[in-house]
């Protein structure tokens, strides 16, 4: 096999111990060194002195959690980094050690054998963090308003049922009171703003349940920690508004997808980046998104073409998509519609995400703006498919059908 790098090495990464094997090919020679480390910073600058003492050009490495992520800091710029998805440089069974494992990648970078990791630059890696942050954050909150609700129900009070966000001004002022130990159905229900369409009657008996003094403590303990999450989304929603400053040209492109919003662009830019030469093509890009069908064949026989787990590109992408379906007189519904009439919503759906991302990156590779097919683009395409199809639903329905071209 042939060698594609002769000076390499390996990183066997923990929490708290690098294992790094240096592979060096003289001709038909192979020298294989190993030496541990520590994480510390001292220690990994050490590590960065072995390796250039042994002229190591490429350096490869496992994505384990975020233990990878000090050891590349410390490396970039002084080698070749590659970053490996764990699954797929498992080594052959057999006896193990952390010294074989640096070996074993080692080997694999020698012949190109390791996928490489996408890894963006700083600014994004630090607006990924804040993203995703901000997603989870979004999810403790919704946690939080889900603990009030049971607390709710349990002492009987039917605020949902007359509020459509019990979170809102009106919904907060009642929840204060009742935290506070108010029991008067009347004056909680003159907590509500006129503007609440739900009759005041309606709101009395709503608000007339059994509060006992542990409902108020469980009121007031989730009420302080929904608003704090709320305050720290206030802060990393500032802090993003900042970090996409320089991307400001991106994010007004992609607001032009429909279903795409500026929250959701800063979370797509954050995922993947705003150069898209790191992806050869919009068919690698929507597969590492896990958006793409899957391809599982043997014995001449087709399995399951589910996609793949995904967690935040997906989700986002998802989302995305679900938002365009209903957006009327475009391209994307109209696909929404096409493909749920044969194969269901959700795989619809997944198709829709696949094709806005694909949009994204030619628009980002070519530094334009979405161009909208059009909600009667598949009628264009398949102008005789479509008159058949349109024909026969009316003979079936008992017309006569004459077609005569117009003018």
């Amino acid at each position: 096999m042939e060698v594609l790098h002769p000076r390499c090495a390996g990183l066997d990464v923990h929490s708290e111990l690098v294992v790094a094997c240096a592979r060096i090919a003289q001709g038909q020679r192979i020298e294989r060194e190993t030496a541990e480390f520590g994480t510390s910073t001292r220690e990994l600058l050490r590590l960065q002195e072995w390796l250039a003492e042994r002229e190591v050009t490429h350096v490869a490495m496992e994505a384990t959690g975020v233990y990878w992520k000090p050891v590349w800091h410390i490396l970039e710029g002084s080698f070749e980094l590659v970053l490996g998805n764990a699954r797929q440089m498992k080594t052959v069974p057999g006896r193990k050690s952390d010294q074989k494992d640096a070996c074993w990648i080692a080997d694999l970078q020698a012949h190109g054998l390791i996928n490489r990791s996408f890894v963006p630059p700083r600014p994004i890696q630090e607006l990924r963090d804040l993203t995703r942050t901000r997603k989870q954050m979004m999810g403790e909150h919704a946690r939080h308003v889900q603990r009030i609700q049971k607390v709710l129900e349990d002492a009987n009070i039917k605020l949902v049922g007359v509020l459509s966000d019990i979170m809102g001004v009106s919904g907060r002022k009642i929840l204060t009171a009742l935290a506070e130990g108010e029991r008067d159905p009347e004056k909680l229900a003159g907590l509500a703003d006129p503007r609440v369409k739900a009759p005041r009657a309606k709101i009395v008996e709503a608000v007339r349940g059994n509060v006992t003094e542990h409902h108020r403590f469980m009121l007031s303990l989730h009420l302080r920690q929904a608003s704090a999450v709320e305050a720290g989304v206030v802060m990393v929603e500032a802090r993003i508004e900042k970090a996409l400053e320089p991307f400001r040209r991106q994010v007004e492109l992609l607001c032009t997808v429909p279903g795409v919003k500026v929250n959701a662009a800063a979370s797509i830019l954050a995922e993947i980046g705003v150069n898209m030469k790191v992806f050869p093509s919009a068919d690698h890009l929507v597969a590492w998104a896990a958006i793409s069908p899957g391809l599982n064949k043997t014995g001449g026989k087709t399995k399951s073409s589910r996609t793949k787990r995904g967690r935040w590109l997906k989700a986002t992408m998802t989302q995305c998509a679900w938002a365009a379906s209903h957006q009327r007189n475009c391209y994307l519904n109209a696909r929404f519609h096409r493909i749920k009439s044969r194969r269901g919503s959700r795989k619809a759906v997944i198709a829709v995400a696949n094709t806005m991302l694909r949009a994204i990156f030619h628009m980002l590779t070519n530094d334009v703006p979405y161009q909208d097919l059009g909600a009667d683009f598949f009628d264009r395409e398949n102008q005789d498919r479509t008159v058949r199809r349109l024909t026969t639903r009316l003979k079936k329905l008992g017309y006569e059908v004459e077609l005569r071209r117009a003018a």
